[in-house]
């Protein structure tokens, strides 16, 4: 079977039986040092890509997919709610408006986001699992003066059972219109997820009109529900692209903050855990600068056989590689399986430590969540072998540079 020169002898380099120890165990550390940083990589992407679903499935309980406003929808939302439900990607819209109020319970005050909604409409278009938020929507449409309060916002005032709690808009409160407080019963707590939705009250839409006046801080607005919600401002455009004066905010544009500071900490951390893919690269160079000592002979004798320097080159840059391309599928394979079971691995490694030590009360992550995304994985075993590649340019170089005169002289 055909070979080419260089990439045979840089094979046999590569795994014939070495008889300089010092040699095979540097060459064996390299390759663990590129696993150990692809796997470490591959792990710690997984985890972040599962957190950063998590933040989303968590902040869409309550964030819509779209909202759409402007004076157009203010004063006729229910045209434009048909509009976008004549849009096969659209599954659900409905009205609300949400402005700033202050609540206040027995004697306790505080600060928040009252947002009115149509309860019949309205659990069509949250993200929001579980029966129990349906039950309370549907109470509310049936309660006259109900109010639905989240359960961080109840936990803070203390609210544990039904009560009545009174209500007073911001614009209200400034202008010293004390008496246009409204009073409210609270019918239950619902979740609206735990990222930035901790003083949510949820109450009808008329009853929030009438709270608030015609004021344009809180001005009638739709939200909409689409079959892909990473495609959802494409989706919206199509709808309303037609009309000016509309303003359309996507989900990741109102979460821009927190998905944006996410993704700069994914980088940022792929970037520092990358350095222990060129710490294993050193060791790559440091192997071959050895090889290139330990072969001084060997090479001269090929370039006075006919070997050109750019051959020599290859055979050192092949031996690089595949030490390179070794590390990388280990450590790709290894990263792999454990992001795929991290946490049934975190359970045992749990379960075994308070076996051994009694009343440990040791725990791990259980809920970790973690997400594979494979063209990550092929970005980073790319990433190993350039850096294996980069690696391999100078002691390559440098057994080119060999003379063939100078080495067989005193052989």
């Amino acid at each position: 079977m055909f070979k080419p020169l260089s990439l045979f002898v840089g094979l046999r380099y590569t795994f014939t039986r070495k008889r300089n120890f010092l040699l095979s165990f540097v060459s064996l550390i390299s390759m663990l040092g590129i696993s150990l940083g692809v796997l470490i990589l591959i792990v710690a992407l997984a985890v972040i890509n599962g957190s950063i679903a998590t933040l989303r499935a968590e902040s869409l309980k309550s964030v819509p997919h779209v909202i759409v406003s402007g004076p157009a929808v203010q004063q006729d939302w229910q045209r434009h709610r048909a509009q976008a439900l004549e849009h096969p990607e659209v599954l659900a819209a409905a009205p609300f408006l949400e402005g700033e109020a202050m609540l206040r319970y027995q004697g306790e005050t505080g600060f928040i986001r009252l947002r009115g909604i149509d309860p019949t409409l309205e659990a069509a278009v949250v993200s929001n699992p579980g029966p129990r938020y349906r039950e309370l929507l549907e109470a509310l449409a049936e309660t006259p003066n109900g109010i639905v309060l989240g359960t961080q916002l109840a936990g803070s005032f203390g609210i544990y059972s039904a009560g009545e709690v009174s209500v007073t808009a911001l614009g209200s409160l400034l202008s010293r219109s004390l008496d246009e407080a409204k009073g409210f019963r609270v019918i239950g707590f619902a979740d609206f997820g735990f990222y930035g939705n901790s003083q949510i009250a949820l109450v009808n839409l008329a009853e929030a009109e009438a709270l608030f006046g015609t004021a344009s801080s809180a001005p009638v607005q739709l939200r909409l529900r689409v079959a892909d919600e990473f495609a959802a401002a494409a989706i919206a455009a199509e709808v309303f692209g037609s009309e000016a004066n509309l303003t359309i905010q996507p989900w990741n544009v109102t979460q821009a903050s927190l998905f944006n500071a996410l993704n700069m900490e994914k980088i940022l951390t792929g970037f520092m855990l990358l350095m222990i893919v060129v710490i294993g690269a050193v060791n790559i160079v440091s192997t071959l600068v050895m090889v290139v000592s330990d072969k001084g002979a060997d090479i001269a004798i090929l370039r006075t056989m006919g070997a050109s320097r750019r051959t020599i080159m290859r055979v050192f840059m092949v031996q690089g590689l595949v030490a390179g391309l070794i590390g990388t599928l280990v450590g790709a394979a290894l990263g792999v399986l454990l992001a795929r079971f991290i946490t049934d691995i975190s359970l045992v490694i749990e379960n075994a430590i308070n076996a051994v030590f009694t009343n440990a009360n040791f725990y791990l992550i259980s809920h970790l969540q973690t997400r594979v995304n494979w063209s990550e994985v092929v970005l980073v075993c790319l990433a190993a072998l350039l850096i294996s590649f980069i690696a391999t340019l100078y002691p390559a170089y440098r057994a080119s540079k060999i003379q063939p005169a100078e080495v067989l002289r005193y052989e």
